[in-house]
């Protein structure tokens, strides 16, 4: 069948999902900062063979409605969409920024099936510390430009879309006033995410998870990065491997995948994601 459009809006803050169907055990597709459950749209369709799929907008992205951005009150969402669909136990998906939601969801959920994050451990802006292969001399000019490359995105986010940008952006990652047509997550709450402690490293709150968990590692830098700040994305990934396989080594349920393609990997590789995820559960696919 085709995916279904669904709002639930019987709670403080609306949230938009699409049911791609399916039968079997549950998956709930969790999108990352400043993109939309359109996100999984190529993903989605391989799990339904083995799984009941559905996918959600987060607060404050897409069709869902606003919040101040509260790492219960996300969980919140999430269980409502859980229940509103009637998934008992799901596998819960996430990229990037809906991966740091699935490790707060698999914290909450110690008996559950299990996780998958897929590239959502750090932000690209975290603790001097965090980052591996980079001489302290060095690190502290690159983190000042990747610092000036978000500030100068903040500023863009404050300000309406030039009509060409927005023309590329699907509707649903949109917002139009009276002043223009703006991106979503408005740059409020994207400041305030930016700068969330656990957005900038949950990798710790790992060592808390007791159900099954996998995490699917990038390997390769997004494209067209300015400057030098590809070799500082290069030691943020050095950084997370080695402080996650550390975390990992003595804890069998937790395993590591390293995944060749960029932080857009869902993107780029939806079959290899699609694949990871069967596994998970005990499928195996030909999705060549």
């Amino acid at each position: 069948m085709a995916p279904q459009e669904v709002i639930v809006d019987d709670r403080p803050v609306r949230l938009a999902a699409r049911d791609h169907g399916g039968a079997g055990s549950p998956v709930l597709l969790l999108h990352g900062l400043g993109g939309t459950l359109l996100h999984w749209d190529a993903v989605a369709p391989l799990l339904t063979g083995a799984h009941r799929v559905v996918a959600m907008d987060l607060r404050g992205h897409g069709l869902s409605g606003d919040g101040p951005w509260e790492w219960e009150a996300v969980l919140d969402d999430v269980q409502a969409v859980v229940d509103h669909f009637g998934l008992t136990a799901p596998l819960v998906v996430g990229h990037s920024l809906g991966g740091m939601v699935a490790v707060r969801w698999a914290l909450r959920h110690p008996d559950g099936p299990g996780i998958v994050n897929v590239d959502g451990l750090r932000s690209a802006e975290t603790a001097p510390e965090h980052y591996a292969g980079i001489e302290p001399d060095e690190l502290t000019p690159l983190l000042a430009e990747l610092k000036s490359l978000f500030d100068a995105q903040a500023e863009a986010m404050a300000r309406p879309l030039p009509e060409a940008q927005a023309a590329m952006l699907p509707s649903r990652a949109l917002r139009t006033t009276d002043e223009g047509v703006y991106a979503r997550p408005d740059a409020e709450l994207a400041g305030q995410i930016r700068y969330d402690p656990y957005f900038q490293d949950s990798v710790a709150a790992v060592a808390g998870i007791r159900c099954p968990a996998l995490f699917v590692l990038a390997t390769e830098n997004l494209p067209g990065l300015p400057g030098r700040v590809g070799d500082l994305m290069a030691a943020q990934r050095a950084g997370v491997r080695r402080d996650l396989l550390a975390l990992t080594a003595d804890r069998p349920h937790l395993r590591v995948l390293e995944q060749a393609g960029s932080h857009a990997v869902v993107a780029e590789r939806p079959e290899e994601i699609a694949r990871a995820v069967l596994e998970c559960d005990g499928h195996r696919a030909d999705l060549s």
